[in-house]
């Protein structure tokens, strides 16, 4: 019975739901049948005005880096805080501002322009080389001066948000260390933040460095620990509102990953290059192919890293924009939709969110964990040699 009276609340919401969507199709149908005479300026125009909401232009400039972090918009004013400017010219030298001076894209500083949208079309720059948020130097009458070459050093929101999460994470560690320095943890029971970090500690040497890298864990477990926790992190503070999206930065995934290559190669022997461009027990007519998979193998496990990090972080902050935009899409065509998509959009980003703060937490751990099993296979060899001694040592 309570299952049937559900069917039947649903299906009564949906049925208002489409005809208050339908109500502004039909008056933008009447509109549009009355407007057919006007003139192609007024057509721009009213495109312009009907413009309103624009979805793709927040979440990218969510996903995108940016020279402020953005929270909201009160009325035309947006509430940001804005960073710093550091540009180098060869012609102008260095030069230091805060970006608050352009207003926004509005205003020249120091014949310095910040682009927007507006100011592209309007100067006629080619889309394919500038970007909105790239800034560029203009002469005394604001014209693009291509002579001036600029080198942009700021400090970006992707850059400070990296920073502060370093600061946070260095912090953390440093009082941990510091407590069991004076005994706290190795005498007695934990406390405190310790009692929160410790089994994260043990779960990524017991979980992930032992089984992976043998007798060898202790020389990377500084290493996975420190990916683990500046990803983790980094992948927590992205969910605060309006912050950055660090790592769904693909600079970011793509330093952590050209590391990670490093380490592996760094870390490789005799017997993991023996197998890849001679592998035993294979055909000689067969080795023709295989061999050159596997030497491609070796530059496509960081680029796996780079790129699986970079899309779920990515894939996870534009699901939870959509669905937040949806209510206002929804409410440019009629108050009532936007209304009516409000409870279905709150409640599936809220949904969304905790998902995210899960992922948060996986893609962390398998991160480390990949990079683990990456660097155990190139320790294969010796794995294969103190397989009888180590019983942890498991060859990946």
């Amino acid at each position: 019975m309570v299952v049937q009276r559900f069917k039947s609340f649903t299906v009564a919401a949906f049925s208002l739901f489409m005809f208050l969507f339908s109500m502004p199709v039909l008056a933008q149908h009447d509109e549009e049948q009355g407007t057919h005479e006007t003139t192609e300026q007024n057509g721009a125009e009213h495109k312009e005005e009907k413009k309103g909401f624009d979805a793709a232009k927040v979440i990218f400039g969510h996903v995108l880096n940016g020279h402020e972090f953005h929270f909201m918009d009160i009325g035309d004013k947006p509430v940001t805080i804005p960073l710093p400017v550091i540009l180098y010219s060869p012609q102008r030298g260095f030069t230091s501002f805060m970006s608050s001076k352009f207003e926004h894209g509005h205003h020249d500083h120091q014949q310095y322009r910040m682009l927007t949208e507006h100011s592209i079309h309007e100067m006629g720059l080619d889309e394919k080389k500038f970007s909105e948020g790239d800034i560029i130097g203009v002469d005394a009458t604001g014209n693009l001066d291509a002579s001036v070459k600029i080198y942009d050093l700021s400090l970006t929101r992707n850059v400070v948000q990296m920073l502060l999460a370093l600061i946070v994470f260095v912090w953390v560690m440093l009082r941990i260390a510091k407590r069991y320095k004076s005994g706290v943890g190795v005498t007695s029971a934990p406390k405190g933040s310790q009692s929160l970090m410790e089994p994260v500690i043990e779960f990524v040497r017991d979980e992930v460095a032992k089984p992976n890298l043998g007798r060898k864990y202790e020389k990377y477990l500084p290493y996975l620990l420190t990916l683990f926790f500046f990803i983790l992190i980094n992948n927590i503070f992205g969910l605060i509102p309006g912050s950055a999206n660090v790592t769904g930065n693909i600079a970011f995934t793509l330093v952590l990953g050209v590391i990670s290559f490093v380490v592996i190669l760094f870390s490789s022997n005799k017997h993991y290059w023996g197998h890849i461009f001679n592998p035993p027990g294979v055909p000689l007519g067969v080795k023709f192919i295989l061999v050159p998979v596997e030497f491609l193998s070796v530059f496509i496990k960081p680029f796996a890293l780079i790129i699986r990090l970079f899309a779920n972080m990515v894939a996870g902050h534009i699901i939870i924009i959509c669905l937040i935009s949806l209510i206002f899409i929804f409410g440019q065509l009629n108050v009532f939709a936007g209304w009516g998509a409000s409870p279905l959009a709150v409640g599936f980003t809220i949904f969304i969110y905790f998902i995210e703060v899960l992922v948060a937490f996986i893609q962390a751990f398998i991160f480390a964990m990949l990079t683990a099993v990456f660097i155990g296979q190139a320790l294969e060899g010796e794995h294969h040699d103190d397989a009888h001694i180590h019983d942890d040592a498991v060859v990946v």
